[in-house]
């Protein structure tokens, strides 16, 4: 596997996600298709949260020391717990944007990282900085794609129109 091709995509969608979220209205970004999905704040403080205390973190940790515990996070209470919904867009949106280039500069100077160290998890077995590496990669995919919904969706709300056509249906 070439892993600074991994992290060459990490970089760019570094850069993606800015173009995607950067300059939004506040009532994009506040838009939710449904009371319990949702919008575009919540996303980028998942997507902060995540690259420092999840991704980063615990690349870093099978890295170094995979032979100690890991510190355990919950992300799926943090939307709650850490009141996504009130935070600034624009503070978070720069925050997580800071924290993917510090990312990415951390990664890029790795000398002969050993990508084969593994970490007994309690419940999900062996976990390889590899794999948390790939599923970086993929973090990012599956919210691209949930970001590219939501905006979907809301222009759709916004447009009053039907968004039939560019689908050819």
């Amino acid at each position: 596997m070439d892993y600074d091709k991994i992290i060459a995509a990490l970089a760019k969608n570094g850069d993606l996600f800015k173009n995607m979220l950067e300059g939004l209205s506040r009532d994009e970004y506040l838009w939710k298709p449904a009371p319990e999905k949702w919008c575009l704040l919540e996303v980028v403080c998942h997507l902060f949260d995540e690259e420092r205390e999840d991704f980063w973190a615990r690349t870093k940790h099978v890295l170094e020391t995979p032979d100690l515990p890991m510190k355990p996070i919950y992300p799926a209470t943090w939307v709650a717990s850490r009141k996504y919904s009130e935070q600034d867009y624009a503070s978070v949106l720069e925050k997580f944007l800071a924290e993917r280039a510090a990312s990415v500069q951390w990664l890029r100077s790795l000398k002969a990282p050993a990508w084969g160290n593994s970490y007994q998890h309690p419940e999900l077995g062996t976990l390889t900085a590899r794999l948390f590496l790939v599923n970086w990669l993929d973090h990012d995919y599956l919210h691209i794609r949930q970001i590219l919904s939501l905006k979907h969706g809301y222009l759709g709300v916004y447009s009053g129109e039907g968004l039939f056509y560019a689908a050819g249906e």
